[in-house]
């Protein structure tokens, strides 16, 4: 590996699932996040939990409470899609968010459960999409237009791309 901020690759927008079957594979990596988090952190003490994944990178604390903060946006931004014409949606700083008190000592136990539940609704309306509503697009403040479908693929790969910086991790100090 030999870059550790894309353990599993950057992000490609060309991985946007044309098909359905692509798509109920993408859906199910996100209704399994959740889990593969949870496994990822097991038996993990505070001080394993408070190390950066690679040098100047955030630590596992900050990745688990980033992955809440992010898919909490990112099920907002597919709710918007699919009720307004358009909607515009904003970045934010997710690098200052992870500096906020609540990103660096908050137990993880907090965020996972956020997603625990959060995925839970998100899958369930996911799985409820028309063929013609993948589609539908947001527009963000900084990409531009992007559509649900871009939006999944998206999200499917941020939550594999930051479990793959925990068990990496792991494996380098064999934990």
């Amino acid at each position: 590996m030999d870059d550790l901020r894309y353990p599993i690759g950057r992000f490609n927008p060309r991985q946007v699932p044309p098909r359905e079957e692509e798509r109920a594979r993408m859906i199910e990596s996100i209704a399994a996040l959740p889990v593969e988090l949870q496994l990822s952190v097991m038996g993990l003490n505070s001080w394993q939990i408070d190390t950066p994944y690679r040098e100047g990178g955030w630590t596992v604390r900050q990745v688990v409470h980033h992955l809440a903060d992010s898919h909490i946006n990112a099920y907002s931004r597919f709710k918007l899609a699919l009720t307004e014409e358009n909607p515009p949606v904003r970045g934010f700083d997710e690098a200052a968010w992870a500096e906020l008190a609540d990103s660096q000592v908050t137990p993880i136990d907090v965020s996972l459960g956020i997603l625990e539940h959060l995925h839970a609704r998100w899958v369930v309306l996911l799985r409820s999409l028309e063929e013609a509503d993948w589609e539908r697009p947001v527009v963000h403040s900084k990409a531009g237009p992007m559509s649900l479908k871009l939006l999944l693929a998206l999200y499917a790969w941020h939550g594999a791309h930051h479990v793959a910086h925990i068990t990496s991790l792991r494996a380098r100090n064999q934990w």
